[in-house]
């Protein structure tokens, strides 16, 4: 017997064989299969040519299957049955799941959204370990080359292959301490006031930095910290205003005041974002949803 060529089989040609398998006749094969006689023929012998042996052969007027095709027979529809099921991924169950999975997130996602999403894991997935990096202004190759799988950041990247998902709303107010100072009632109240800025690790400003610039408008930066947690240090004690996600004032800014903005700036959309080759990952798109519901309890 010759070895199996694999590169002649197909997914239709093994249904091919299973249908003849079953029905016992080349004829009822056909009809089963919605195709002739003769293709059904053409691709039993196809199929003896890759599999190097006879398969069926005739026993009167009807045909029988040979010893091969019987022990192959259960085999091949094991293969098919698990090819059926590649479109979904494979199985997932999140009590039994083992692996790391990596978040790139900065300061302010990270404290507002992700020790929900641990605690579900430690309840509901214990195997699944969360590692969170951070994110600056994050680029589609973070995803791409798996530096991370999923990313929670305003900033989506303009391309075609990275997928995302709007998680909550948001604002931008200025924080101070009502102990050292009032709030700005005016735009120049605002600009004249020393500023506590934020320059993330990697070297990107704020997109409040951009707005500002856009406008005209400059005010002075006293201390820049590399992120929103640097903030309440400095602003305590102080005269200076911090301009920080509103979210803030119940978590990293609680005990601060704050006001809104003196100019218009739209709020902002968080959002996880995901290269789509991950679309159809079933432990993929679970770990969406949960942060998606962490993040819907934040908004009630």
């Amino acid at each position: 017997m010759n070895p199996v060529d694999a590169f002649n089989l197909d997914t239709r040609s093994l249904a091919t064989f299973l249908a003849v398998l079953d029905e016992g006749s080349v004829s009822r094969a056909a009809v089963r299969m919605g195709v002739s006689q003769s293709a059904v023929s053409h691709t039993l012998d196809r199929l003896r040519l890759a599999l190097g042996d006879d398969l069926f052969v005739k026993s009167g007027r009807s045909i029988v299957a040979t010893r091969y095709a019987v022990q192959a027979g259960p085999h091949i529809r094991q293969i098919l049955d698990e090819l059926k099921s590649l479109p979904s991924g494979p199985p997932f169950t999140p009590a039994t799941a083992e692996f790391s999975f990596t978040i790139a997130a900065n300061d302010y996602q990270r404290d507002l959204l992700l020790p929900g999403l641990a605690s579900i894991f430690r309840e509901q997935a214990p195997g699944i370990r969360l590692q969170v990096i951070p994110s600056g202004i994050p680029s589609a190759d973070m995803l791409r080359k798996d530096v991370c799988d999923l990313i929670v950041s305003p900033h989506a990247p303009a391309t075609t292959d990275i997928m995302q998902r709007g998680l909550m709303t948001d604002h931008m107010a200025v924080y101070y301490d009502p102990t050292c100072r009032r709030a700005p009632e005016t735009l120049a109240d605002y600009l004249t006031a020393d500023h506590i800025g934020i320059l993330f690790g990697t070297g990107e400003k704020t997109a409040l930095e951009d707005a500002l610039a856009a406008r005209g408008l400059n005010r002075r930066t006293a201390v820049t910290v590399a992120n929103f947690s640097g903030l309440p240090a400095f602003l305590r004690g102080t005269d200076m205003l911090a301009t920080a996600p509103g979210k803030m004032r119940d978590q990293l800014l609680k005990g601060f005041s704050s006001t809104p903005l003196p100019f218009d700036y739209k709020p902002f959309t968080l959002l996880m974002l995901w290269h789509k080759r991950h679309q159809s990952d079933p432990a993929h798109r679970w770990i969406r949803n949960q942060l998606n519901s962490v993040a819907a309890g934040l908004n009630r």
